[in-house]
Parts: C-alpha cells; sequence; structure tokens
C-alpha cells in the first residue's frame, strides 16, 4: 500500500488560489490582499506569501510598485503568444510520443478523455478533460526538458481554456478535432494529429482574444 502523502499548508493555499485564478473565480488584474486571504483562508502570512512567489514564478501573479500582488491581466497580443507557445509544445510532444510512446496505450487513454469531455457538465469539467487529453503526449514524449517546459506556461494556458469555456465552448467542433487526434494517434498520422492540435489552439486563442476586447 503505497504511502499517503501529507500537504503543507504552502501547497494548499498554492492549490488554492491557482484554481481559483484559472477558473477565473480571481478576475483577471485583479489584486491579491494578503491580509484579506488570511481571513478567508484562516491561515498567517507566511504561506500565503509563499503561494504567491510560487504563483508569480509560474506567471499567474504580478506585482506592481505601489501597489502589490494581482492576478496578471492579459491583452489580446499576450494571448496570442501564450497559445502559440503551448502549440509549438503540444506539437512537439505529439512528434516524439508517436515516435517513442506505445500508440495502443496513448489512443486508450485519448479515447477516454473525449468520453470524459463529452460527459461533462461544467466548462470546468471541460477543460480539465482537454489539459488531461494533450498531457498523453507529454506523459509519452520520454523528454523530461519538453515537460517543464510546457509546465512553465501551463497556468497561463489553463487561463485562456478557461476564457473559451466560459464563453461558450464550440463543443462540437471540439469534439471533432479530438476525434481526429486519435485517428491519427490509431493510424500513426502524426501530422494529422498536429493539424488537429492547431485548430483546437487556434480557435482557443481566437475566443479569448476575444473575450479581452
Amino acid at each position: 500500500m503505497p504511502a499517503i502523502k501529507k500537504r503543507s499548508l504552502v501547497d494548499q493555499v498554492y492549490e488554492r488560489l491557482r484554481s481559483d485564478i484559472v477558473a477565473l473565480r480571481l478576475p483577471l488584474g485583479s489584486r491579491v490582499n494578503v491580509n484579506e486571504l488570511q481571513d478567508a483562508l484562516g491561515v498567517s502570512c507566511t504561506p500565503i506569501r509563499e503561494a504567491i512567489n510560487r504563483l508569480q514564478q509560474e506567471g499567474l501573479i504580478e506585482y506592481e510598485n505601489n501597489i502589490g500582488a494581482r492576478v496578471i491581466a492579459l491583452t489580446p497580443r499576450d494571448v496570442e503568444e501564450i497559445q502559440q507557445l503551448a502549440t509549438t509544445l503540444h506539437c512537439a510532444a505529439a512528434e516524439l510520443a508517436m515516435e517513442r510512446g506505445d500508440r495502443a496505450a496513448m489512443a486508450e487513454q485519448i479515447g477516454r478523455r473525449i468520453a470524459e469531455y463529452g460527459a461533462a457538465s461544467t466548462p470546468q469539467g471541460r477543460v480539465s478533460a482537454v489539459h488531461q487529453l494533450v498531457g498523453v503526449f507529454y506523459a509519452h514524449c520520454g523528454n523530461s526538458r519538453l515537460d517543464r517546459s510546457m509546465l512553465a506556461i501551463q497556468g497561463q494556458q489553463l487561463l485562456l481554456r478557461s476564457l473559451y469555456a466560459a464563453g461558450g465552448a464550440d463543443t462540437e467542433r471540439d469534439l471533432a478535432d479530438f476525434r481526429r487526434i486519435l485517428r491519427g494517434v490509431e493510424e500513426g498520422d502524426t501530422a494529422a494529429v498536429c493539424a488537429a492540435l492547431r485548430e483546437s489552439g487556434g480557435r482557443i486563442e481566437r475566443a479569448a482574444a476575444a473575450a479581452l476586447k
């Protein structure tokens, strides 16, 4: 039986704040007040400040002189740059996974994520399913540096997916793209997989940018 891992207080505060930011419960550009968080979470300022520092390193929180910590504020240009980088990394992971990984195992995992997406009853449920679907390629690509590169912008891309989902995701087109990805994996067609990833990413980029205008 595996040992139960205890999460530190910093980890718990970090995960709570990160979840609230990514799900847009803390609006973009909103101030992150340590004193208010102490009252809301019932913890001291030390774990809150450490969690905020971690979120700053992840690019989800920024500091402004004489103001303090704020959730990042995105412009349409920011959206374009984040999604372009994410799609480039996704395609690199997919290409390596198709070359090195177990395609049958990948197809089975992707199929489960597609079913979860179709069954999701909330925008965040769909965001989670897509995140895990794309994560299949990173799990099978065999390149830890590529995986770490994605982790560096993962929170920001989850923000874009949340903006897309909150604005009314085109679930039918999403499902069509995900099924194209599945067929590409089953047939060993890397070009088809990357084309579907780019199509899906472009839709997220356009919708997220429009939501910010």
